[in-house]
């Protein structure tokens, strides 16, 4: 590392002493804080992270999240918060005063950089900016008045918030080979929409597995569904962090 930032040397080597388990980012979709104590209890062993969404976030409050704290896991609060500049400085100033690890950011430049401004009280805490969410096709762009490809809006993002001083971005599996080549700032790639083979994909219109995501240069996966469905959610987790580890330990140098 150069001043406390991973260098392109670094991530050539990204799969060195990696543990998968880490970098796995549970989605905790549920409604209450009693379901998701009960859902904690039960993968807090197969997982790294804790994925505070909005529907927990409005039922629950900033109390889930000194909760889920409480379990001894970074909490990605995914808020995916935009608002004009003042609102979002202040607002990510609230969610550095909780100790939260990661906040997710719309990937628009104003929302970013107050953003990065607000996180005074918190340094540590990521922020990610979402560039194009993992439901949406060309033509919803298209519809939206944006003519380019989804990786060339992607990418436009990302440079957006390697500009303003983010430390990553929200990506799906097939666009992290693009960041990487276009953006020199070496962001965090944290990528949803990630299934094992044979899962349903939901509504994700840009899915990958893990091995893929991994390889195509991913730092974190989320994942929420295929974990909190299952029959044994610690089993499933496990199987995720089984496929992620093996794709860590390809990746190194010979």
């Amino acid at each position: 590392m150069v001043n406390g930032k991973e260098t392109r040397m670094d991530r050539n080597m990204r799969g060195a002493g990696i543990q998968a388990k880490d970098r796995l980012v549970f989605a905790l979709d549920v409604s209450t804080a009693q379901a998701a104590e009960s859902m904690l209890d039960r993968v807090r062993e197969s997982v790294g992270v804790i994925k505070v969404g909005l529907e927990l976030f409005a039922s629950e409050g900033p109390a889930v999240v000194r909760m889920v704290r409480q379990y001894g896991k970074p909490v990605f609060l995914d808020l995916k918060v935009l608002d004009v500049a003042e609102t979002v400085q202040r607002t990510t100033a609230r969610v550095a005063d909780m100790g939260v690890a990661f906040l997710t950011v719309h990937a628009e430049r104003k929302a970013l950089s107050a953003a990065v401004k607000g996180r005074e009280a918190n340094p540590a805490m990521k922020i990610l900016a979402v560039t194009v969410l993992t439901n949406v096709e060309r033509a919803d762009l298209r519809e939206g008045g944006y003519d380019g490809t989804i990786e060339q809006a992607v990418v436009t993002r990302a440079r957006v918030a390697a500009d303003v001083g983010c430390d990553g971005v929200i990506a799906s599996g097939q666009e992290p080979a693009a960041i990487r080549s276009a953006v020199d700032s070496p962001l965090l790639i944290v990528t949803p929409g990630v299934r094992l083979a044979g899962n349903d994909v939901d509504e994700h219109a840009r899915v990958v597995t893990p091995r893929q995501a991994i390889h195509a240069g991913a730092d974190y996966v989320v994942v929420g569904r295929p974990i909190r469905d299952a029959p044994d959610p610690r089993a499933a987790a496990q199987a995720i962090v089984d496929e992620m580890q093996a794709a860590f330990d390809e990746s190194l140098p010979p």
